[in-house]
């Protein structure tokens, strides 16, 4: 049977040959032996110089590998920053903490009357653990207190999540604690590690299923291969602190590009001719990159400052002593900046009032004009007409073109009239714009519990408004809609019309810094900062106390009581980036925070280690077109473009936003550094909507979109549209009451509605100081 075991097999033929081709192939098997020997031989060393690479890289990756280590545990390096952080008001965070102080004090065997004195130094202070060869520095990040989290996390290199365990309860993360995972995982998190603490209160038949039911979950929250410890237990804490020496640090993007110092001690020495100033001197490790005394640093939540010089002390906590004294060190090396390199403190340019003024055309302009001029269409002139008496003279097609309606679809802008384009009207408009925009903030004013609450519940309905009926706005009847509307222009449309970004700028843009090629200048100053000069420079690891001139006495009072509870950094800047422009940022709002968040309200911006309060403008992100769209709401469930006005920083650049409350701060948006461009056009678009009073096949009388006639002759050139795709222009006015006859290029329905567009560039705010 076919394919069964016992089916019949004939023996094979007994030759040496089974075919023709190959008795050729060994007739010819001596003629290319040496042919075939030569490319073996050829394959041969393409096989080991393939190896060899292969184990250059390998020896690449390990010396890199080995450097990381050898730096972490050298003796001129930054110890290692664990935060510990809890999602529930249950998880006990001292109590972990508590374990770091156990095997710190049963590793150095200290006497009673030491531990009270060095128990005070726990809570910033780097310690040793010796039996670990580890410099490793603990923060608590305190539940509920969502600034010194974000803070401690900007710097951990480790952040380990306790949390309380219960046998019946499968929930590792409160829902209060949804948004501060939320905010952490958008600030970007290093290596993170679980603390599961209460294990040793579960029944021992059921401690291995909790357990695993914990470590499952935080693998879904958190990156793979995240490791748990028991807190409770002293073998378990000893476990993880061979984990942490022997872990490869992560090193987050935005981090590495920068050199930064968290202050380990501050102190303050007041000018003695103007004590409302002074020297701050912060002391810290260098981490990341090497610091430069040249270069500008920002202080996390204070502004930017010049250092006046920087010193490189002796590291406090070096691996080769076995007990850390406490005491303070002298200096070894003192940096003093050199003036010709040092950069120059400029936030704002320098507003030059003459540099609107009206000047003399150049000769090249007077060219430039007289070929234009030429290139003209000659007109036909009666003779002896001057060139003065021909400018009045109006042609042909100028008077056709009121008629022909192809002629005033072309028509794509609608400019302002001089009368109202005049100081006083703008900084009216301005002003009552201002005072609409500062109503529907509820920070700058104290409100009750009932106010507030009305307040957001207006605000909501706008929301739900602004929705249903985008951009629809309703034509005032006690102003005329030609001084109400002044500044706004038409467009035949937004993506193909011209709109000039230099065009009626504000006040405010003078003050700003513009870039050519942002990109361009990124890279430039990202290969120069690269460049480090050993002379003026402190290298990463190396405890140094840097002196900061020009600081407030009453900041540097309350940060003397702030920085053991909040740390406090100091972070090197690029070239540029203390100057003042309009940065943008892909932004997305927090799905569990549901109150509105406005255009221009007052909201606090961490940007890595910088933050300021701000007042962004929202607006739509779209690729294909360089004009785009305002929003007057931050929308849940989709990307915006946040613009705001502050200082430049080179991407990248992760985003969190808060909102103040009273005085609490709410955690609303997070998001990403786009790029700084201040000719990025925002336009505000709104839609002015009437009704068909008669309808007569392709012609209709409109009403109800404005309210006298003189509006009507004002706004005809404007192209019509319907809610049904039909397009129109405004024929003439009728009555006195605001109709207008009205012609479309198809038959008009009676139950449709006759709209049309306008539009207004609009800027972001001048962040409040």
């Amino acid at each position: 049977m076919a394919g069964s075991g016992r089916a019949q097999k004939n023996k094979a033929h007994k030759t040496r040959f089974s075919s023709k081709s190959s008795r050729r192939d060994h007739k010819l098997a001596g003629t290319t032996k040496e042919k075939n020997s030569k490319k073996s031989a050829v394959q041969q060393s393409a096989k080991e110089l393939r190896l060899q690479r292969n184990k250059n890289i390998r020896d690449s990756k390990r010396a890199i590998l080995l450097s990381e280590r050898r730096g972490i545990k050298g003796d001129k390096s930054a110890p290692r920053v664990l935060v510990s952080s809890s999602f529930s008001i249950c998880a006990c965070v001292e109590l972990f903490c508590s374990r770091f102080w156990f095997l710190w004090i049963l590793g150095h065997k200290l006497e009673n009357s030491r531990r009270e004195l060095l128990q005070h130094a726990w809570a910033m202070s780097p310690v040793l653990l010796t039996p670990w060869k580890l410099k490793i520095q603990v923060l608590e990040a305190p539940y509920g207190d969502l600034q010194t989290c974000l803070q401690a996390v900007k710097v951990a290199d480790i952040v380990a999540f306790v949390f309380s365990v219960a046998e019946n309860d499968e929930n590792v993360f409160e829902k209060s604690g949804k948004p501060v995972l939320s905010m952490l995982k958008a600030q970007g998190l290093p290596h993170t590690i679980g603390i599961p603490l209460g294990l040793g209160d579960v029944a021992s038949k059921k401690r291995a299923d909790v357990w695993k039911l914990y470590h499952d979950r935080l693998e879904a929250e958190f990156p793979p291969h995240v490791k748990t410890f028991d807190g409770s237990s002293n073998d378990e804490a000893q476990q993880m602190l061979r984990h942490i020496s022997e872990q490869r640090p992560s090193h987050l993007q935005w981090r590495s590009q920068r050199p930064y110092v968290m202050a380990e001690q501050l102190a303050f020495e007041a000018d003695s001719q103007s004590p409302s100033v002074g020297t701050l001197r912060l002391s810290g490790y260098v981490r990341e990159q090497s610091l430069s005394v040249n270069k500008l640093i920002h202080i996390s939540g204070i502004g930017d400052f010049q250092l006046e010089k920087m010193e490189i002390l002796d590291d406090p906590c070096p691996l080769s002593n076995k007990k850390f004294d406490g005491m303070a060190v002298d200096a070894h090396k003192e940096i003093l900046p050199d003036p010709n390199k040092q950069e120059a403190l400029v936030i704002e340019n320098i507003l030059d009032p003459l540099a609107g003024e009206q000047t003399w055309p150049t000769e090249e302009e007077l060219a430039k004009a007289d070929v234009r001029d030429q290139g003209r269409k000659r007109r036909k002139l009666p003779k002896g007409t001057s060139d003065y008496q021909a400018s009045w003279i109006m042609d042909e097609s100028d008077e056709e073109e009121g008629s022909d309606i192809e002629n005033a679809e072309n028509t794509q802008e609608m400019q302002c009239d001089d009368e109202y384009q005049d100081d006083a009207s703008r900084g009216a408009f301005e002003e009552e714009e201002t005072e609409a925009d500062t109503s529907e903030m509820m920070d700058d004013e104290p409100l009750s519990i009932s106010q507030r609450k009305e307040e957001i519940q207006r605000l909501k309905e706008a929301v739900r408004s602004d929705e249903e009926f985008p951009d629809e706005v309703d034509t005032p009847m006690d102003v005329p809609a030609r001084e109400r509307f002044a500044r706004y222009r038409g467009l035949k449309s937004m993506r193909t019309s011209a709109w000039d970004p230099k065009e009626s700028l504000p006040a405010d843009y003078a003050r700003i810094f513009a870039f050519d090629n942002f990109n361009r200048t990124m890279k430039h100053v990202t290969k120069k900062a690269s460049c480090v000069d050993e002379a003026f420079s402190a290298c990463t690891g190396s405890f140094v106390r840097l002196h900061i001139r020009n600081f407030s006495s009453s900041v540097a009072a309350s940060l003397l009581e702030s920085y053991r509870t909040c740390p406090l950094v100091a972070c090197g800047l690029f070239q540029h980036e203390s100057k003042m422009t309009v940065v943008h940022f892909s932004i997305k709002k927090n799905d569990s925070f549901t109150e509105p968040i406005k255009s221009k309200e007052n909201l606090l911006f961490h940007i890595g280690f910088r933050s300021y309060f701000t007042r962004p403008i929202f607006s739509t992100d779209d690729i294909n077109m360089n004009k785009h769209k305002y929003e007057r709401f931050l929308h849940a469930g989709r990307f915006s473009v946040a613009s705001v006005i502050m200082p430049v920083q080179f991407p990248p650049g992760p985003l969190v936003v808060f909102k103040r409350d009273a005085q609490n701060l709410h955690y609303v948006a997070s998001g990403l550094l786009k790029n700084a461009d201040p000719d990025r056009i925002i336009l505000k678009k709104i839609i002015l909507s009437g009704y068909p009073l008669r309808v007569s096949k392709r012609k209709a009388i409109v009403r109800y979109m404005f309210h006298n006639p003189e509006d009507v002759k004002w706004f005809k050139p404007l192209e019509l549209w319907t809610k049904y795709g039909r397009r129109g222009r405004i024929m003439e006015p009728v009555g006195t009451r605001g109709a207008m006859k009205c012609v479309f290029d198809g038959v008009v329905q009676q139950r449709d509605a006759v709209c049309v567009n306008l539009y207004k560039r609009v800027y972001p705010k001048w962040p409040q100081q």
